[in-house]
């Protein structure tokens, strides 16, 4: 579906004379994310710091990639304010396997009671999820500027207030 909104953008863009700009968004993520909306890193913070099990899919050997909303935000607004009409990808293109990933939330939550939980891996799962940022480095001069640890303090502050009103309205 995302590769056909893409097609209709530069049919637009090549026969209307539409200004487009196509962005590949990946792994986004940064405060004010929905506590429940299925990715991994809200998931994974609101069951550390409930204290129950961080769902790992799998042994945690895939790997993912995760970009700080501002980076994105940074990012999307240059390519605006460019000319080119072809897809960049915006993404952080550090690695990390979901293990790792689960092991610094975990770190950064502290919280005694959490755990990892292993779950039979999806067969449609991803081995590996890492955006090519080549041309988002060329053509718009941008790379993704904070550190994973750097933006995961800074949602964790968020996704703490999250939990707790979550579990005050709950009772």
């Amino acid at each position: 579906a995302k590769r056909f909104l893409e097609a209709i953008t530069m049919a637009y863009h090549n026969y209307h004379g539409v200004e487009t700009r196509i962005v590949r968004i990946f792994n986004t993520y940064g405060p004010r994310m929905r506590v429940n909306d299925g990715r991994v890193l809200p998931a994974f913070f609101a069951q550390a710091i409930r204290g129950e099990g961080l769902t790992i899919f799998g042994d945690g050997s895939q790997t993912r990639s995760f970009c700080y909303v501002d980076d994105l935000v940074e990012g999307m607004y240059r390519l605006l304010l460019s000319d080119y009409h072809l897809p960049v990808n915006i993404g952080n293109p550090s690695e990390i396997t979901v293990m790792q990933f689960a092991h610094e939330i975990l770190e950064l939550v502290q919280n005694p009671k959490a755990y990892i939980d292993y779950r039979p891996l999806p067969v449609d799962d991803p081995k590996q999820r890492r955006p090519d940022i080549t041309k988002a480095r060329a053509i718009l001069g941008w790379e993704p500027k904070f550190d994973r640890a750097t933006g995961l303090k800074l949602t964790y502050e968020y996704f703490k207030k999250v939990v707790k009103v979550e579990e005050a309205v709950a009772q």
